[in-house]
């Protein structure tokens, strides 16, 4: 993919409300945001679960956007789902365009998207499919990329889980790193608003985003949070944002001197002993793994056995909780190791 850079500082910040409401309120807004946010957003269409939620303005707001962007220094973004709305944004002078969640899950609705920006390379952000899909969040910048669109950035807000949560959408941190190794010149913004569901957790959630080196933040801000008509309880106010970006601490990313390299180096020299350590337990496991899987065979006994499962469970979680361990990191570790040993003895069992 090739990629045009046009962020460039850190931390790119795109601020503003859930949903445009009123001429009024994207006026307020837009000039209390204005000198801590690079780029307004706010949504024009709004995609709801239920038909009866507000929807958003529609195309009378984008006249709106367009006054704050002669009332203020700000560049304006907003949301595309159809073709139709891409044309209009455009008429409108929209300089920035992000691509939703909802939509980024369907490829036809990408590609239409894509084709009504042939020709016209502004820059497009595309969020993260509502599940942790790697490959449908590369193929939308694949399509747009194909058709010219070489301004390209990603939005991380989260996927969708069935588990119960702190937040509204879980992190899952490892998404974005991975999309990074992918597409190297990429730029990630994070979303806190919509990772945390909860105007109280965006603060810890965006400077998690710095420390993993994410290039910028999108937060919802509204200068009345809970007269908002959408997503009341997960926006700040425009104080409470400039008070988030004064308080990020933003880590150097390159070894400042000989010192720090030779400390780091060190401690790093620990962990790769450590994952060494690691690798031989699990081979040795393996090992054992393999006898189990020809004992069952021998003795005509199923592979999975839903009692040893939970068993597995319930004391390696116990025995993390009492070292002080993240009970629900070593769940997920057990999950896998437990699925790999599943498939080595469907392997033997099946020859």
């Amino acid at each position: 993919m090739e990629i045009k850079k046009f962020i460039n500082k850190k931390p790119y910040l795109i601020a503003g409300p859930c949903s445009a409401e009123s001429r009024e309120q994207l006026l307020a807004i837009a000039k209390l945001v204005e000198g801590t946010a690079d780029v307004f957003r706010a949504g024009v269409w709004k995609p709801r679960t239920k038909p009866n939620s507000f929807e958003g303005i529609g195309t009378e707001a984008l006249a709106w956007m367009k006054e704050v962007k002669q009332e203020t220094n700000l560049k304006v973004t907003t949301e595309v789902a159809t073709a139709k709305h891409v044309e209009l944004c455009l008429e409108a002078g929209i300089d920035m365009l992000w691509i939703g969640a909802r939509t980024t899950v369907n490829p036809f609705y990408v590609q239409e998207i894509a084709e009504a920006l042939k020709g016209v390379d502004i820059p497009v952000f595309v969020k993260n499919p509502i599940h942790p899909e790697l490959g449908l969040w590369m193929g939308a910048f694949e399509r747009l990329n194909n058709v010219g669109i070489k301004q390209l950035a990603a939005i991380h807000r989260g996927f969708y889980s069935y588990e119960k949560s702190v937040f509204r959408n879980d992190p899952k941190w490892e998404l974005p790193i991975k999309l990074r190794k992918e597409v190297r010149d990429l730029p990630i913004i994070c979303d806190p608003s919509h990772i945390a569901g909860k105007a109280t957790l965006i603060e810890d959630i965006a400077q998690t985003a710095m420390d993993i080196n994410l290039d910028g933040l999108m937060i919802e801000t509204h200068n009345n949070p809970h007269l908002a008509l959408s997503d009341a309880e997960q926006q700040v106010t425009p104080e409470k944002l400039k008070n988030i970006m004064q308080n990020l601490v933003l880590r150097d990313t390159k070894l400042r001197d000989e010192q720090f390299k030779d400390q780091l180096l060190n401690f790093r020299n620990h962990i790769d002993k450590f994952d060494k350590n690691i690798i031989e337990l699990l081979n040795s496991r393996k090992d054992i793994v393999k006898q189990i899987a020809d004992f069952k065979n021998e003795n005509k006994l199923t592979i999975f056995q839903i009692e040893r499962w939970f068993e597995i469970l319930s004391t390696r979680k116990e025995n993390a909780k009492l070292l002080g361990l993240d009970e629900e990191m070593v769940e997920e570790i057990f999950a896998l190791i437990h699925k790999y040993s599943i498939l080595t003895q469907t392997k033997i069992m099946r020859k």
